[in-house]
């Protein structure tokens, strides 16, 4: 490495205080079948092996430090090849992100992204062949730096595999965008830059690897090193001749890049620039001039740290990756009760998605009721059939379905079925006077410290529990559909619900796998009062005038999943109105009911869209429903008024402590709605966007909070 590289890195490591420092240790060994001495970099930085391996810039320093002795003997010709490995389970998963939000100017970030280029790049430059050995976890940097080797074995065993930096706003800046595409051709390299990133930071399992064509061979996890090492031997006297296809650099090439920008096109709507640096880069890379690919993924990486979409991207993944496993407010765990049974009211879709949740995280005898036996044969049997499904995608053995199938079973009888429950759900129609009923025909038959908890969407749980014995057991357990997906799951904490009930509902939202966010009991809580807040502004634009697919392209900036309307598909029409109705009893100064969503859902319309051309248009029936007045608003003017409506509502919802701070309002919208990592949720936007001060008089989050440091 040059000096002046160096002392970039020496300059770089005063603005990464916190780095975990990664140690990278050289040892000799001598290869087998006669191929000579070898000199192994493992890189480690602890013997906690749950801590991922990182690199910062003290880290890229060691590393540079154990290449230079590597460097040394491949002149001296006392080696025959080097080799650069992991910690057991993980190989190293990227830069350091905690020192990059940190930091405050674009020389310094130019200075990471030059850095990281300088010491991986010395890895193709040695006197002998290079191996990457991608032992375990392997994502972003941890990626790169094999990337920049001659070859590349793979564990069979490896758990997760990603260059997942366009999902958190940046690029794959150390050799990734210019490397991958020129190694695997770029429609594969698109699909594991662009595609697996934007949808949910896909990952890919050893087997994915090798056949991507990123590694050039594939061994058991139980002695994978030892099986690389032989292979490598193979390698180098000849013995293994390793072949790789001819990369499509003509019209192929160019037809990946066009289909990496629909894709970002379909996902992010040209709202997030990360995706199209990254396809920029892609696309120059054609040639294979890679010091060219080098430069401009520093100058991307460097315009990117010093963005908002990336600020917002680590703020969004530490919410996800720390703040879900610490849920502020939750009660002492010790207060927790075991949970042996559980008891399900309802057998109805929503109550037999419950029921199979409960079933596979839990594992314990889980009972259905309902109205009718043929309603409980009809949940049941939908709980066997999903475990059979899972049976044949090899996601559970045979020993294990058998055994969750005879877990799970059903009766008419509330008394036969609750009597020895620890733990019982409702998910039945979501009206305050059914559900009362329901808690009431329960707490005469339950053990009297069983859990009763309601999955309700926006009714009261204090309301709910008003008319029992024993409010203090209830509680809110709001899932997202589908269940089996979305992570979020609202606990409500009633007037009278206790410790020990909330303490329990946490303890067994941490089994489920669930994200769990203690949420005061106030009107639709938090996700769907916020996303009825952001649609009832959208229907109002239309109802005054503003034509369908201007209020819908209006959104577009934002780059949400999918649309308003065909979100509200997705919820139905009939369950969007019900919670407007809702909350506009709460807050009827602020929450409309719009008379075109009544009548959309009168006509038992299921949406505003037909697909007949294979995308979304406008349906005529609901066309010649739609009453509009005159006042037609521009793209602009949507987009801004829904904006001032959502940071009002989040306000307001802060003010009246319905969640402890933004981020767990960041972090509902996350998990329960799919909004994506580079808005941070929403309050970060509202602020980078200047809409928190505009309508609050204040920011959501202080300077320097996903945003760069003041």
């Amino acid at each position: 490495m040059s000096t002046t590289t160096t002392e970039l890195l020496k300059g770089a490591a005063e603005l990464f205080p916190d780095e975990v420092v990664t140690q990278a240790h050289v040892r000799h060994l001598d290869l087998p079948q006669g191929a000579g001495r070898f000199a192994l970099i493992t890189l480690d930085n602890g013997f906690d092996h749950t801590k991922p391996t990182t690199f910062g810039p003290q880290s890229l320093a060691n590393l540079n430090t154990a290449i230079d002795q590597v460097e040394k003997e491949a002149a001296e010709g006392s080696i025959v090849g080097v080799g650069i490995t992991g910690k057991p389970f993980i190989f190293a998963v990227g830069a350091d992100l905690k020192g990059v939000e940190l930091l405050k100017r674009h020389e310094d970030a130019l200075a990471i992204g030059k850095g990281g280029h300088e010491v991986f790049k010395r890895l193709s430059g040695l006197a002998v062949p290079t191996f990457a050995y991608y032992n375990g976890a392997a994502m972003g940097g941890g990626v790169e730096v094999g990337l920049h080797c001659s070859y590349r074995t793979v564990s069979k065993a490896l758990p997760a595999f990603s260059l997942p930096e366009v999902f958190l706003g940046l690029v794959p800046g150390w050799g990734g965008c210019a490397l991958l595409p020129n190694l695997i051709g770029a429609d594969r390299a698109v699909s594991v830059i662009i595609e697996n990133s934007l949808n949910q930071n896909r990952q890919l399992k050893g087997k994915q690897v090798f056949e991507l064509g990123i590694a050039d061979a594939i061994f058991e996890g139980a002695d994978f090193l030892e099986q690389s090492l032989i292979w490598t031997a193979s390698v180098l006297n000849g013995s293994v001749e390793v072949v790789r296809p001819e990369i499509d650099r003509g019209e192929g090439w160019d037809a990946a890049v066009a289909r990496g920008r629909a894709i970002a096109d379909s996902k992010v709507h040209g709202a997030a620039p990360a995706a199209y640096r990254a396809l920029e880069i892609i696309a120059a890379a054609k040639d294979g001039d890679l010091q060219k690919g080098f430069d401009a993924e520093d100058t991307a990486l460097a315009d990117l740290i010093m963005g908002g979409e990336l600020r917002a991207g680590i703020y969004s993944f530490n919410l996800v990756q720390k703040r879900a496993k610490r849920p502020a407010g939750a009660p002492d765990k010790n207060l927790a009760r075991p949970v042996t049974k559980v008891g399900v009211v309802g057998a109805g879709l929503m109550a037999s998605q419950l029921a199979l949740l409960f079933l596979r995280r839990l594992e314990v005898p889980v009972v259905l009721t309902d109205i009718d036996q043929e309603r409980v044969d009809k949940g049941v049997s939908y709980v066997k059939e999903e475990i059979d499904k899972l049976l044949l995608k090899g996601r559970v053995n045979q020993d294990k379905a058998n055994r969750l199938k005879a877990l799970v079973s059903g009766v008419l009888d509330k008394a036969e079925g609750f009597a020895d429950a620890d733990f019982i759900i409702e998910a039945v129609f979501e009206e305050i006077g059914v559900k009362q009923q329901v808690f009431a025909e329960v707490e005469a038959v339950a053990p009297a410290h069983a859990i009763l908890a309601t999955n309700t969407s926006s009714l009261s749980v204090t309301e709910m529990a008003s008319k029992l014995k024993h409010p203090e057991r209830v509680v809110g357990f709001h899932f997202f559909n589908p269940v089996a997906i979305l992570p979020l799951l609202e606990i409500v904490r009633g007037e009278k619900t206790d410790d020990a009930s909330l303490a329990t509902a946490f303890g067994v939202a941490k089994k489920l796998k669930k994200t769990a966010v203690l949420v005061k009991d106030a009107p639709a809580f938090v996700v769907n009062r916020i996303l009825t807040r952001f649609m009832g502004e959208i229907q109002n634009v239309i109802d005054e005038g503003t034509p369908v697919a201007v209020a819908e392209k209006a959104i577009e900036p934002l780059g949400l999943p999918m649309s308003p309307l065909v979100l509200l598909e997705l919820v139905g029409p009939a369950i969007g109105l019900h919670v407007s109705e809702t909350l506009n009893r709460a807050f009827p100064e602020r929450f409309t009911v719009s008379p075109n969503l009544a009548a959309v859902v009168k006509a038992g319309k299921r949406g505003f869209y037909v697909y007949d051309s294979g995308k979304p248009e406008l349906d005529p029936e609901v066309a010649a429903l739609l009453k509009q007045g005159d006042k037609v608003l521009t793209e602009e003017q949507v987009r801004e008024r829904v904006l001032d409506a959502v940071a009002q509502e989040i306000g307001l919802m802060l003010d009246e402590g319905v969640v402890a701070e933004a981020q767990d309002i960041d972090l509902c919208l996350i998990t329960g709605a799919g909004w994506p990592f580079h808005l941070g949720g929403i309050t970060p936007y509202l602020d980078r966007e200047g809409v928190s001060e505009r309508v609050n008089g204040k920011r959501f989050l202080a300077q320097g909070v996903a945003s760069v440091p003041a």
